[in-house]
């Protein structure tokens, strides 16, 4: 036995001796944020058998479907005390791809790399995902997620899983309540038992796929029922005990770069303390992330909030969402999408196919705003604005601009409201049509006459019935109150 014993063991030696590892940077099924030239870098480091010090570390990378080269062999760096640390530029947008290692006689690799755009998902609720997990977004090969567990793999529904996040912030408090994260299997019956989740973030990165052929990383880090000061910059020091600490770290954690982040916030400050700061630490909050991120021209897209079954704070409610309307024109490179004609799957998060629309009108908007290029994106608008209301011969003029095609309803068009001087809502509106020979103007016929400093809203109140879009699906947003112009006379 001894000498079978012997000749074992000199087996083993030779294939020890060929570890290659990577231990830091680039791993199975991540995303590079693709960047100048349409190419993407990846930065990895890692160890190797002593035997290697001196040499030459090569890697090159392949389709993993045909298995051709798109970037061939490349020397990168040498062996050091058992020790590397490379990068690897010039990596072409598309995947998935195989990165392949070699120093000597080792090999190592890693799978599943996509180059392409990375999209932070950022707010609370809606963002995070509370729709019904039915008739979700497929996965698609081309659509990866850095979940809350720091782990790349193919994006699925839910994306959010906030009580086994790494960050502390998301952390559920125990008995003792202290926060802890999920572990074990509490945190197996707890998925297992999930049945909501879906969200925006998959149906976004599917669209954006369809027409650009580009793939898609999402960094997911909403928290539902969380306020504008939860989310401020001034706790970034704080790190994984902060909202926006735990975001800035995820975003370096993948390669600290990212093509724009969507955000779905404003429920929660919807109260009579915190609505009249909310413009400005709305403005403050994105200036600042793009300062953190240095990439002071990054895309912010962001909702408006939309319908809530409750009687509070109603006012409150429409000051969020005129706000956020106003938004647009303070943040450059900023853009909004409505909610408010969509149905909930409860009192207030939106349902599973209203947050699929959700995530195409983000589409639309990146699209327009990114791809120039692509064929339809430089017509394409940002979906209808306000622009004026005149009231004239019974009849008030609605003007809107940014109008895709022309305007449509299902049904009876809903939405509209006149109110007075105290802004107290006045019946007054007894057909709405839009106008056949101009379809980006709505014409509200009036009973008898519009009272004394009347003005125009839509969406007024937190559960109005709204469904005026244009026919790209783009949703006209609340809007109010816009003064109405007479050129007739009004009752004093």
């Amino acid at each position: 036995m001894r000498p079978f014993l012997a000749f074992f063991s000199v087996l083993l030696i030779p294939a020890f001796a060929q570890t290659l590892d990577v231990t830091q940077g680039l791993v199975n099924d991540q995303v590079l944020q693709r960047g100048a030239g349409n190419r993407g870098t990846a930065r990895f480091s890692g160890t190797a058998a002593a035997r290697l010090n001196g040499t030459s570390l090569e890697a090159r990378v392949v389709n993993a479907k045909g298995g051709e080269p798109v970037v061939d062999w490349t020397p990168l760096c040498k062996v050091d005390g058992g020790k590397w640390i490379a990068e690897l530029a010039g990596i072409p947008t598309g995947g998935p791809y195989r990165v392949e290692l070699r120093a000597g006689d080792a090999a190592a690799q890693l799978t599943g790399i996509l180059v392409g755009d990375l999209w932070v998902l950022a707010g609370q609720s809606n963002m995070e995902g509370v729709g019904d997990l039915v008739n979700v977004t497929a996965p698609m090969e081309q659509v990866h997620s850095f979940d809350q567990s720091d782990r790349w793999a193919l994006a699925k529904e839910p994306l959010h899983s906030l009580p086994d996040a790494v960050d502390r912030v998301h952390w559920r408090n125990n008995a003792s309540g202290q926060p802890e994260r999920l572990a074990g299997p509490a945190r197996e019956k707890w998925i297992a038992d999930r049945k909501k989740g879906s969200g925006l973030g998959l149906s976004f990165a599917q669209h954006m796929l369809a027409r650009t052929h580009v793939p898609v990383g999402l960094v997911p880090c909403a928290h539902g029922g969380t306020s504008m000061d939860q989310w401020s910059p001034e706790l970034k020091d704080k790190g994984g005990d902060s909202l926006y600490g735990a975001m800035l770290r995820r975003i370096h954690a993948v390669g600290g770069q990212v093509t724009g982040v969507l955000w779905y916030q404003g429920e929660s400050d919807a109260n009579p303390t915190d609505a009249p700061a909310f413009q400005a630490k709305f403005v403050t909050f994105v200036a600042t992330l793009r300062k953190d991120l240095e990439q002071p021209d990054i895309p912010f897209y962001y909702v408006q909030i939309g319908r809530h079954i409750d009687g509070h704070n109603v006012v409150e409610w429409n000051a969020i969402q005129v706000t956020q309307l106003k938004a647009e024109a303070l943040i450059p490179r900023s853009g909004v999408v409505a909610s408010v004609d969509f149905s909930l799957d409860d009192g207030i998060h939106i349902s599973t196919p209203e947050l699929q629309r959700i995530g195409e009108r983000f589409a639309l908007l990146a699209g327009h705003d990114l791809f120039p290029e692509i064929r339809g994106y430089p017509l394409l608008k940002r979906g209808p604005r306000p622009v004026s209301a005149k009231f004239e011969d019974g009849t008030v003029t609605v003007k809107f601009s940014e109008v895709n095609g022309g305007l449509v309803a299902p049904g009876r068009i809903g939405g509209f409201s006149i109110h007075n001087a105290a802004g107290e809502p006045v019946p007054a509106i007894y057909k709405a049509r839009f106008d056949p020979t101009d379809r980006t103007v709505v014409l509200l016929d009036i009973s008898g006459k519009l009272p004394a400093g009347a003005a125009l809203w839509y969406g007024y109140g937190k559960d109005p019935y709204c469904n005026v879009r244009d026919y790209y699906d783009m949703g006209v947003p609340v809007f109010g109150p816009l003064p109405i112009e007479s050129g007739a006379p009004v009752v004093n």
